[in-house]
């Protein structure tokens, strides 16, 4: 669930970040949807909140007008719905015959509150924008389904990272709402240990950092630079860090090239607010509630969720149609990063579609 994705998933070691379109599925189609009056669970309210969208297909409704074929896929924190559409994930997914064909789906990619081109603290409020947890982010997710496109029970939910954790959520808010789930790269508990720890030591760097000036700030503050190397550390196993750094100064060379491009597109204010929102993330208590079919999937290498926690193979047993999948460690792995590269675990997806076909 690391900033920028694009600077994370493998195929940086030998490709271009640049977003591609595959030929053999149609581009995104994109809009805005404004909740008005929207409440935060602080008890904050915005006026409008602007919801910015991205689908792919077209929807299919049965007899009694109920949509049948929505994938509603989240993204990572500080992310957006535009990382999927890219070879390694939409390239694997969308096309003809692929496990979420979007001649057959209906795919929506949402930017979560505070992400993307949806209402974020960096449009104007600053420090003065509404504190947003997950929760907020799934009911505005909710919203723009039900309200915003019509889709009023989806085939599919799932997520990376950030999104992982909101389909837990989902599963447990809307449990009827849903065929099947697929959290990856996530964990069904409070956010605690390193995983809190390094958010912290990134909150607490641009709060404490003189410069912030309590969010009123006219250039990036110092403390942005410490945030993505906290980032670069945590987002990728150390086998391909090595790889990628085998020396002191390849290592300075490639840690700076990566902050330099994370101050350049990135906001101090929407990374705290970003990392401050899985404050209200706890679906521990709640996974019986849980009716859907679940996939988790998480990798072996994975430096944010580390399997020898033993906390998603213990917590899933409580979900009633729940099984987990950690993917081994191999040269195809890249960390946290796994979750985007699809085809590492796309025949697992395919066999959950099948499993829960109606």
């Amino acid at each position: 669930m690391i900033s920028m994705i694009r600077f994370f998933a493998c195929f940086l070691l030998s490709v271009s970040a640049k977003l591609v379109f595959a030929a053999d599925y149609p581009a995104p189609v994109e809009g805005d949807y404004t909740i008005r009056d929207f409440e935060f669970s602080s008890g904050e309210s915005l006026p409008e909140l602007r919801i910015h969208y991205r689908t792919i297909g077209k929807i299919e409704k049965d007899g009694e007008g109920r949509a049948r074929n929505a994938v509603l896929i989240m993204h990572g924190t500080t992310g957006s719905g535009a990382q999927f559409i890219r070879p390694e994930f939409a390239g694997e997914l969308f096309g003809n015959g692929q496990p979420l064909d979007a001649t057959k789906y209906f795919i929506v990619l949402p930017d979560g509150i505070g992400h993307g081109k949806s209402s974020k603290p960096s449009d104007g409020t600053h420090a003065k924008f509404p504190r947003y947890g997950y929760i907020d982010m799934v009911e505005a997710q909710y919203r723009l389904l039900t309200d915003g496109l019509g889709v009023k029970h989806a085939r599919l939910v799932m997520g990376t990272s950030m999104g992982g954790m909101h389909t837990w959520l989902w599963g447990e808010m809307h449990p009827d709402f849903m065929d099947a789930l697929m959290p990856l790269a996530s964990l069904p508990t409070q956010i605690s240990g390193r995983n809190r720890a390094w958010r912290r030591i990134i909150i607490d760097g641009i709060r404490n950092d003189p410069a912030w000036n309590g969010g009123e700030y006219k250039t990036q503050p110092p403390s942005l630079r410490v945030a993505a190397a906290m980032l670069w550390f945590m987002s990728s196993n150390p086998v391909l860090r090595q790889k990628e750094a085998p020396t002191l100064a390849k290592t300075d060379e490639v840690l700076d090239k990566f902050v330099d491009q994370i101050v350049k597109t990135d906001d101090a204010n929407d990374v705290l607010y970003a990392l401050e929102a899985s404050h209200d993330y706890d679906p521990g208590p709640n996974l019986e509630k849980i009716r859907a079919p679940l996939l988790a999937i998480n990798s072996a290498d994975d430096l944010i969720n580390p399997p020898e926690l033993g906390i998603l193979e213990r917590e899933i047993k409580r979900v009633p149609h729940g099984r987990a999948i950690v993917i081994p460690f191999s040269d195809q792995t890249c960390g946290h990063g796994s979750h985007t590269m699809a085809a590492l675990w796309k025949d697992e997806l395919l066999k959950l579609l099948k499993e829960t076909r109606h």
